[in-house]
C-alpha cells in the first residue's frame, strides 16, 4: 500500500532514514527530525511504529524493499528542479 499525500511526516521519517549516515542510530535519526519541529518525538516515534506494523520497516530498523521504494518516491517528490 502505497503512503498518500496526506502522510508527509511518514515519507520524511522514511526519506531521512535512507539518506541518515551509517554511525547514525536510528534514535538519533528521529529525533533529528523532532529538533526540525515537523512533530514531538513522542509523535514521530508513533509513526515509525506505524511504519513498522506496514511493512515498511523491518524490525532491526532497516528499511525494506517496499521502504525503500517509498523513500525514494519521496525524496523525488521533495528533489526541486532547476
Amino acid at each position: 500500500m502505497a503512503l498518500s499525500d496526506n502522510d508527509i511526516e511518514k515519507k520524511v521519517i522514511l526519506l531521512k532514514l535512507l539518506v541518515k549516515e551509517d554511525d547514525e542510530s536510528i534514535d538519533e535519526a528521529l529525533a533529528s527530525l523532532a529538533d526540525t519541529k515537523m512533530a514531538t518525538l513522542e509523535e514521530i516515534k508513533k509513526l515509525y511504529k506505524e511504519l513498522q506494523d506496514s511493512g515498511y520497516i523491518d524490525s532491526n530498523g532497516n528499511l525494506t524493499m517496499l521502504g525503500v521504494t517509498e523513500a525514494n518516491k519521496a525524496k523525488q517528490e521533495f528533489t526541486l528542479e532547476s
